[in-house]
């Protein structure tokens, strides 16, 4: 066995730290090639015309670093962030008291893009295009647009659902950048930086064992770690090692591939109380006493692609490895709901 990465073990306070764990250049950002690649060029030849550098759409689920390569744009172009979410921005008069205020070249981002509000939205097609913001005066046939210039700014916009989108909007970015669930060894690299900072002693089988239990995502696996440095620090040598990782994951109910106490309840109630399916989303619901939207967003996309779960026109259905990963052999009954391809599957 390998020795452990390890560094204080008085376990200095998370929120102390909780800014170093997020990368300051795309250098630090591990993970994303293609992204990086794509997006340092964009920046690149910013830098070199000393001008503003193109609208950026960030898309993909959640935790995989969208807020964080917002600020790391804003540090390759030398260039303040001003940080803003969709749903805060409901009127026109929102969007344009933040654009008045922008410094030149300032880094404007937009969480949650796809929720802002439709006239807040239709005020920064303006603003993105020709920074200018039209102001409306007065109301009714007396209602006046009084035309006000701002200063060139850079919006970088994040989504988890980019088809939400209007096109005229996504249209505007000048480029489009989505954000895939990290692989193994990228994940191993994070948690190992993330345990430094920390000051966590760790060795690589504990890395390898969070690595592949976090769903591919680095905001998981972050969360983990603290949690499974807690059971070390409580219960063990404080070293996180495969056997801590894995003791303090069984207490915390996560499995070898990742699935929480939810996801296994989605599960289980679709091979269990409706013999693998089909079962409708709100039915699903009702029975593991979640809301259809945490289960439609949150448990299903991650299940379905395990290959635990799919999607048919009549509903959910246990696959054959949803199945055996809850110990139960499928029946000939429910074998049949089962598409034997992915064309046979809907995004219901």
């Amino acid at each position: 066995m390998n020795d452990p990465v390890f560094l204080d073990q008085n376990f200095p306070d998370d929120s102390a730290v909780e800014g170093a764990l997020r990368p300051k250049t795309l250098e630090e950002f591990i993970g994303q090639d293609r992204v990086k690649a794509q997006l340092g060029l964009v920046l690149e030849a910013a830098n070199r015309r000393q001008g503003v550098a193109d609208h950026v759409l960030l898309s993909g689920p959640p935790g995989l670093g969208k807020t964080t390569l917002a600020t790391i744009i804003a540090a390759e172009l030398g260039a303040p962030v001003r940080m803003t979410s969709g749903p805060a921005l409901q009127h026109a008069g929102d969007v344009a008291a933040v654009l008045s205020s922008l410094q030149p070249g300032e880094v404007l981002f937009l969480d949650e893009i796809h929720r802002t509000a439709r006239a807040a939205e239709e005020m920064l097609y303006l603003a993105m295009e020709d920074f200018r913001v039209d102001v409306i005066v007065g109301k009714g046939p007396g209602a006046t647009a009084i035309p006000l210039d701002i200063e060139p700014f850079t919006l970088v916009g994040a989504t988890t659902r980019a088809g939400m989108l209007p096109s005229p909007l996504r249209d505007r970015f000048g480029f489009t950048a989505h954000l895939d669930f990290y692989e193994t060894l990228d994940l191993e690299v994070i948690i190992t930086r993330s345990a430094q900072l920390l000051g966590v002693a760790l060795t690589p089988e504990g890395a390898t064992e969070l690595a592949g239990r976090c769903r591919g995502t680095p905001r998981i696996a972050n969360r983990l770690l603290r949690r499974v440095r807690d059971w070390a620090q409580v219960h063990g040598s404080g070293v996180v090692d495969q056997t801590s990782a894995q003791a303090a994951l069984e207490l915390y109910e996560v499995d070898h591939l990742g699935l929480d106490r939810i996801d296994r309840a989605v599960l289980l109630a679709i091979i269990e109380r409706f013999n693998g399916g089909p079962v409708g989303l709100s039915t699903l619901a009702v029975a593991v006493a979640e809301e259809p939207e945490t289960i439609e967003s949150v448990s299903e996309p991650f299940l379905v692609r395990l290959g635990l779960l799919t999607r048919t026109p009549r509903g959910r259905v246990a696959t054959p490895a949803g199945w055996r990963h809850v110990g139960l052999s499928m029946p000939a009954s429910a074998a049949g709901f089962v598409p034997n391809s992915g064309q046979d599957m809907l995004d219901l």
